[in-house]
């Protein structure tokens, strides 16, 4: 992927003002694992599609217009949370076939930036804490 934007089909929160985007299948957790770090601290960027930008030496996310700060939460339809902007710092992939231990992040290319990519098992109990972890130990700094 490269040029100056693209929307893609990723959630996104910010922790600590580094962009955490989210992937996986329909079904694999993606917004209840943004739901699970909001509730942590984190803030909504986007829910099921987020806009990315060049910008500042790296890739942003922001929300996109028409879902500006909507998250749906399942069984009981779409909340609103102030969104934010934010630089993306590493891309989780929901997969019931990660990998139980990794060496080393991989990369996914996006806009032309190398950004660390890892995949989770999509565990509900301790997902939001590794999703944090993983931030910490692989993810770019803002």
């Amino acid at each position: 992927m490269s040029g100056g934007a693209l929307v893609r089909q990723f959630g996104c929160v910010a922790i600590g003002g580094r962009g955490l985007l989210i992937d996986g299948p329909p079904g694999s957790g993606k917004s209840a694992l943004a739901l699970a770090l909001i509730d942590r601290g984190a803030q909504l960027v986007g829910d099921d599609g987020v806009n990315l930008r060049r910008a500042e030496g790296g890739v942003w996310a922001a929300p996109p217009p028409h879902t500006a700060g909507l998250l749906e939460i399942r069984n009981l339809g779409l909340t609103r949370f102030d969104p934010v902007e934010a630089p993306v710092c590493l891309l989780l992939r929901l997969d019931r076939a990660a990998p139980r231990f990794i060496e080393q992040a991989g990369t996914v290319t996006l806009l032309d930036q190398a950004i660390p990519a890892l995949e989770l098992y999509p565990d509900a109990a301790t997902l939001p804490l590794r999703a944090e972890h993983a931030l910490r130990l692989f993810g770019l700094h803002a």
